[in-house]
């Protein structure tokens, strides 16, 4: 009996350590226990909705600092806009355009269900609903709508296993997410999971219709402070001409102390 049990101890560490090094499929807590005596478990693969949950663990934080830039090819040009983002969990945000010149001091105020722009120029604070919500921000591929967005994939998505792939060789699952309310910028999105650092690394986002109305591309890929981090992104708004927004992340830091009245509509104004 000794004998067995110690050839089912070995059998597990040989199936974690090729799990570990992305072998087999991710395996869930369970599959590693054995009873005593008994043969190893067969390894279970993760179902779609364990697979969202891991990509929302991995990219929501409780409040984060970014540093970016944007770079909008346009049909004839190409145009940079630097920002600084402070973020605090999924409801509040407060953005600082830093160049260019013509953009500098213009600032964007999200609070829960609510957007808030202040631009220099004119001295005037905007508030963003409606329709306006579909423009494009500072003549990017992205939206106010998707700066609104709730980034918890789970919160707004139903997700089934639609096959396996690769995106820049990187081995994936294929996940089709469906929509779980109306109020959503997106009713479809296919997206690209890589599947052992869990981002989403390629994606595709329909309209009701079945219409493709944008695509993101990763580029690239850092670990940074504990996670996985898409540093370099390809947006694409398929009804725009040009070549996309080219979104990278210059500096990022996780769980920075962030006063609170940052996130005020008094900030708009400093």
């Amino acid at each position: 009996m000794k004998n067995g049990k110690t050839i089912a101890v070995r059998a597990v560490s040989i199936v974690l350590a090729a799990a570990l090094v992305g072998g087999i499929p991710a395996l869930t807590a369970t599959s590693a226990r054995i009873e005593d005596g008994a043969a190893p478990l067969v390894p279970q693969p993760l179902s779609a909705a364990q697979i969202l949950k891991k990509i929302d663990d991995n990219r929501v934080t409780d409040n984060k600092i970014i540093v970016s830039e944007m770079i909008i090819h346009g049909r004839r040009e190409s145009r940079s806009v630097k920002s600084k983002s402070w973020i605090e969990g999924v409801t509040r945000s407060f953005t600082e355009y830093l160049e260019p010149a013509r953009d500098k001091g213009t600032k964007m105020l999200k609070l829960a269900n609510e957007l808030w722009t202040y631009t220099p120029s004119t001295d005037r604070t905007i508030k963003i609903s409606g329709n306006l919500l579909r423009q494009s921000v500072m003549g990017s591929d992205l939206s106010y709508e998707d700066m609104m967005e709730d980034p918890l994939l789970s919160h707004l998505y139903e997700a089934k296993m639609a096959g396996e792939d690769t995106s820049g060789n990187r081995p994936c699952w294929i996940l089709q997410l469906s929509a779980k309310k109306e109020d959503v910028a997106y009713y479809t999105r296919t997206v690209w999971v890589d599947r052992e650092r869990f981002v989403i690394l390629k994606e595709d986002m329909y309209a009701r219709s079945g219409k493709l109305l944008k695509t993101l591309d990763v580029k690239s890929v850092r670990w940074i402070e504990e996670r996985w981090v898409q540093d370099k992104i390809v947006y694409r708004d398929v009804m725009k001409t040009g070549d996309g927004t080219e979104f990278n992340i210059e500096s990022i830091e996780f769980n920075a102390a962030i006063p609170d009245y940052v996130f005020s509509k008094a900030s708009l104004r400093r």
